[in-house]
């Protein structure tokens, strides 16, 4: 029984681990990029989410997003 359990909680671990996906949100107006791991699509192209540096919500209606690894989503790029 305790093998079990620990296999379980072994597979919990390793797909929590791999299950994050990083985005680098560019304003296209202004060129600022913004960090997230859950973008939102409304209609007409906007994109709504919750920017990782300041924990703000931020609404873009023209940007571009691009999925980073975990690496340039700590240091970013800018």
């Amino acid at each position: 029984m305790k093998a079990m359990r620990l296999f379980v909680l072994l597979v919990v671990l390793l797909v929590s681990v791999g299950c994050t996906t990083y985005y680098r949100v560019t304003d296209l107006s202004s060129g600022k990029n913004y960090y997230t791991t859950q973008v939102d699509r409304e209609r007409g192209g906007t994109v709504v989410f919750k920017d990782s540096r300041t924990g703000n919500q931020v609404t873009l209606p023209s940007s571009e997003i691009a999925e980073i690894n975990q690496e340039q989503f700590e240091h970013g790029e800018e």
